[in-house]
């Protein structure tokens, strides 16, 4: 069975760290592009950050430089999102995706919270 499966989310003070994982079961990783996007009540998703199948070139959205990192084990079949200075704004359910050509399988989420 094909399954990406989400965890490291929880609740967080503002400027903590929290470091998601996502991890592959039923396929190998190392073929596919991976992606974190995030949804937040009422707004629409957005592509977080991005890596290569061979994790040799990252991409991160405006909002996150600096203070995100997307890397991948392919080894242990796992994608990380390390995530450094929260913001509240970063508060939403973050979703990893596995992408190769037509096909993109899809995490269930795991909710991150950033409050004081």
């Amino acid at each position: 069975q094909v399954q990406l499966v989400e965890s490291g989310g929880g609740l967080v003070q503002p400027g903590g760290s929290l470091r998601l994982s996502c991890a592959a079961s039923g396929f190998t990783l190392s073929s596919y592009a991976m992606r974190w996007f995030r949804q937040a009540p009422g707004k629409e998703r957005e592509l977080v950050a991005a890596i290569t199948s061979a994790g040799d070139s990252t991409t991160y959205a405006d909002s996150v430089k600096g203070r995100f990192t997307i890397s991948r084990d392919n080894a242990k079949n796992t994608v990380y999102l390390q995530m450094n200075n929260l913001k509240l704004e970063d508060t939403a359910v973050y979703y990893c995706t596995a992408r190769r050509r037509d096909l993109t399988y899809w995490g269930q989420g795991t909710q991150v919270t950033v409050s004081s």
